[in-house]
């Protein structure tokens, strides 16, 4: 039996069966890695958006003041309490 594969093989033998089975952990390692990297990409770019610069505080204290929703006194109260 075996000898006969080998003849049906011809010259490849073994060494071709190694070859492929090689080139099937390579092609779906580069699938994987493709993933890997994908998915990384997709969620540091909403990391990105999330983490866009956020009001401070203070920030919001001067915007409400700004708008009159706020008197001096109670701005300047306020704005001591926040610096500490």
């Amino acid at each position: 039996m075996w000898g006969d594969m080998m003849t049906y093989m011809g010259s490849y033998g073994w060494g071709h069966m190694r070859f492929s089975g090689l080139m099937m952990v390579l092609f779906w390692g580069a699938v994987l890695a493709l993933a890997v990297l994908l998915v990384r990409r997709l969620t540091r770019d909403r990391g990105e958006a999330m983490s866009q610069q956020r009001p401070t505080a203070l920030d919001l204290l001067q915007e409400r003041y700004a708008r009159g929703e706020l008197d001096r006194e109670e701005y300047e109260q306020r704005r001591r309490d926040l610096r500490g």
